[in-house]
């Protein structure tokens, strides 16, 4: 009860009534680039965002996006020749969630955050379709989720409520240690 009460002040200490007051959600669709290091390989994909104002510079951010099938070519050797070759037919899901800070109070400004999450490396052959996306949602098993850190910025701009957002940054996942990873991220908002 100490704790919850605790929470309940401190959340009111952070989100001031300005930011109740307008802009105090925002949903969005963007497209990504994600550069995976390990394999050499780009993929494209699709995402979705909410986020929730907990100050007027301040917003807790959700998002998921989905990386299209990329085929690369794996070689198997023995050191002196090679063995096998396999094509890989690999998907991304990404899920994360944080905070972001607006640097500026401008309708064109700077933004940064820090997310953390998890991603999803999915061997499979099944077209992409809604429903390859909703069977990978569902399906989510631990031994496939590796821990993520998503430390990024970019910049922001808007018109009335709709607005456009461009995010950069490396998407860290921890398999065997740590691996970085470029993440480009373009797309639509609204603010309401």
């Amino acid at each position: 009860m100490k704790r919850l009460a605790v929470f309940l002040v401190l959340l009111g200490v952070v989100c001031t009534p300005r930011a109740f007051g307008q802009d105090h959600f925002s949903v969005g669709a963007y497209a990504d680039y994600f550069r995976l290091a390990q394999t050499d390989s780009n993929f494209t994909g699709l995402g979705a965002r909410a986020g929730f104002a907990l100050s007027p510079h301040l917003m807790l951010e959700a998002e998921m996006s989905y990386d299209f099938n990329q085929t690369f070519t794996e070689n198997f050797s023995n050191g002196t020749t090679t063995i096998a070759q396999q094509r890989s037919n690999l998907r991304l899901l990404h899920g994360l969630i944080g905070p972001k800070l607006a640097l500026g109070h401008s309708n064109f400004h700077p933004f940064v955050t820090v997310k953390g999450g998890g991603l999803d490396a999915m061997f499979d052959t099944a077209p992409a379709t809604i429903g390859t996306f909703l069977s990978s949602v569902a399906n989510l098993r631990s031994q496939n989720v590796m821990g993520v850190l998503y430390p990024g910025g970019g910049v922001e701009g808007h018109v009335g409520p709709i607005g456009l957002r461009l995010d950069v940054g490396d998407e860290i996942y921890f398999s065997n240690g740590a691996h970085s990873n470029l993440r480009v991220a373009f797309g639509p908002y609204i603010r309401f």
